[in-house]
């Protein structure tokens, strides 16, 4: 059988640690400063909010560009000429992304390319999901593999909690009306993926220690997630005292185990200081 390579995003937040440990393969994505872009993952995430404290603007995020997928499609295949290569694609409906690995992919017939319909935590879970069966089934068929992918896609789901409004209302994501009110009523909404889109499902209302616990009982109980384990994402700023709650309460809800990552520029620009996201599988029915 022809070993299968994974490849992902730089927004799907699988860091360099679990890119080797995994051995996934990893195609940036951009962030623009003005005139100046820059790959995400190849600079510090506080260069994002030092940016908007200086200027009070965001920066710009991009998905990856066919010759982004080009040059790791080349090398992928100069290094492997007889492996394959599964591309699990961050949401189709919210970058240009998997279209750019597409174009790139023609003529390229090494290449799958499956829509995961998530972000962040939620396609990372998926990919490393993916990567442990390949691990552990090393024998699977291309056609196998995409099976088992699009089994754990219509299982997975994920959501985040912003701990404000203002990096959603500086991109434009919201009003100043919905931020101000958010601020003065101490408002936190929950952004669901559902069907590939950011949507706003539910707003809880509180300090961000008392309501990261409840979204995490109120989730995984909605969605009767797995409860082998439990992806948490948090963006730079996010506290050690709501980690340790977030952590308590995936144990009361019965998680046998957490596994953290820090989102990256594209995350952390959308989703601004402090907030927090989780992502599961849904138990097979």
């Amino acid at each position: 059988m022809k070993k299968i390579i994974l490849l992902a995003e730089t927004g799907s937040d699988v860091n360099a640690e679990l890119a080797k440990e995994y051995g996934v393969e990893i195609v940036p994505m951009h962030v623009s400063f003005d005139t100046e872009t820059m790959d995400d993952g190849a600079f510090p995430v506080e260069k994002i909010v030092d940016y908007y404290q200086t200027t009070g603007k965001l920066p710009k995020t991009s998905g990856s560009t066919p010759e982004d997928f080009e040059i790791v499609f080349d090398r992928i295949h100069a290094e492997h000429p007889d492996a394959q290569i599964l591309y699990l694609a961050y949401s189709a409906i919210t970058t240009c992304s998997m279209q750019s690995g597409v174009i790139a992919a023609e003529g390229r017939d090494y290449v799958t390319i499956v829509d995961t319909k998530q972000v962040s935590a939620g396609q990372c879970n998926v990919v490393i999901a993916m990567a442990e069966l390949l691990r552990d089934h090393p024998d699977l068929t291309m056609e196998e593999a995409v099976e088992a992918a699009e089994d754990l896609i219509s299982r997975a789901n994920m959501c985040f909690m912003p701990d404000n409004l203002e990096f959603l209302r500086a991109g434009g994501r919201v009003s100043n009306v919905a931020f101000l009110g958010a601020r003065i009523l101490n408002l936190h909404p929950v952004i669901e993926i559902l069907d590939g889109l950011l949507m706003a499902t539910k707003k809880y209302r509180g300090k961000m220690n008392k309501v990261a616990a409840q979204l995490v009982a109120d989730y995984a109980e909605k969605y009767d997630l797995d409860r082998e384990c439990l992806w948490l994402v948090y963006v730079i700023g996010f506290s050690d005292e709501v980690r340790a709650v977030v952590e308590n309460a995936a144990k009361e809800a019965g998680f046998k185990k957490t596994r953290w990552i820090q989102a990256g520029g594209v995350i952390t620009t959308h989703g601004g200081p402090a907030a927090f996201g989780l992502a599961g599988f849904s138990r097979k029915k």
